[in-house]
């Protein structure tokens, strides 16, 4: 996909939302409104919770015993509840007496076995947010330029917009970046800040707005159509979020053939979501694979996706 046009690429929040109001863009906190507000992660003794905007003051609460995913949670249960906006609260109703109202950052849950129990919203951080080029990084975008990028364009922000590759090739590597998407709340699945970082060109680590999704193969930090990340680490939209990547690539004979598969591990937000995984082959979009090294491509997909801190370590 052609590279976002400059005018798209500095206009205001305000002026996204106006422009499709049927199905509003936002791309800062102070413009997205009261169901923006709400969204989020909260927390207890007993486990977390992440409630999801849907708009039109609609949402989805999902609750995880023992903690957060990535923090606690044991991937075995959890409980979705839809909710409405009724004045100044959001209610959840479901099963057996359950209701769960959220105001002011604070969710209050009652049901037939007891309560009220509270939950405190939180702000998750990933751990290698604003990690530092190590000695013999390649910084591919640190906010200064553009120029390491085809088809590269910064923002009034100083943030490197999706659709570009990098000019410089990669066989085997350690990467880190951070990426920002938009909340866009009447959008439902891929159309919901869709993007991607394609490794070597090849093998597509999916960018999308999956927070409070089930973590498919099609969903962010999935290998696209190949493998489903271990947990879904996708933190909010209008947050910074990190992939941090260690590559290494497939290996060919002196025929061509291919003889060993690439091999990724990946973090996002500093959990590991892929352990030492072997890519079957490249993902759809993907170059074909062979014995040469490959850019980093950040996928133009017609979302305002954006990203920034880039570097890569070469083997």
């Amino acid at each position: 996909m052609k590279p976002l046009p400059v005018l798209f690429l500095v206009a205001t929040t305000a002026l996204f939302a106006a422009d499709k109001p049927d199905d509003p863009t936002f791309l800062d906190p102070a413009s997205a409104g009261p169901d923006y507000t709400d969204q989020g992660e909260y927390k207890n003794d007993w486990g977390g919770a992440q409630v999801i905007a849907l708009g039109k003051d609609s949402f989805r609460m999902v609750t995880y015993p023992g903690g957060l995913p990535g923090e606690g949670w044991n991937k075995e249960s959890k409980t979705e509840t839809p909710g409405k906006r009724e004045g100044g609260k959001v209610v959840f109703t479901g099963e057996n007496g359950y209701r769960a109202e959220l105001a002011k950052g604070k969710i209050t849950i009652s049901s037939a076995s007891g309560g009220p129990w509270t939950m405190e919203k939180i702000e998750r951080k990933s751990a290698t947010l604003g990690a530092q080029p190590p000695p013999g990084a390649i910084v591919l975008f640190d906010g200064t330029s553009a120029d390491a990028w085809n088809d590269g364009h910064m923002d009034d922000r100083h943030w490197l917009a999706a659709g570009c590759k990098s000019k410089q090739r990669f066989r085997d590597f350690a990467a880190h970046l951070e990426f920002y998407l938009p909340f866009k709340p009447l959008a439902r699945g891929q159309d919901r800040a869709n993007s991607g970082v394609y490794l070597q060109d090849r093998y597509e680590v999916q960018v999308l707005d999956s927070f409070g999704l089930k973590g498919e193969d099609n969903e962010c930090g999935a290998i696209y159509s190949q493998q489903a990340p271990a947990v879904n680490m996708c933190y909010p939209p209008l947050t910074w979020q990190t992939y941090d990547v260690d590559f290494t690539a497939a290996k060919f004979d002196d025929t061509g053939r291919k003889i060993k598969n690439a091999v990724a591990t990946i973090k996002h937000n500093g959990v590991t979501i892929h352990d030492h995984l072997e890519l079957k082959g490249s993902t759809p979009g993907g170059i074909k694979e062979d014995a040469n090294g490959g850019p980093l491509q950040l996928q133009g997909h017609g979302n305002p996706v954006f990203f920034r801190n880039i570097w890569v370590v070469p083997k």
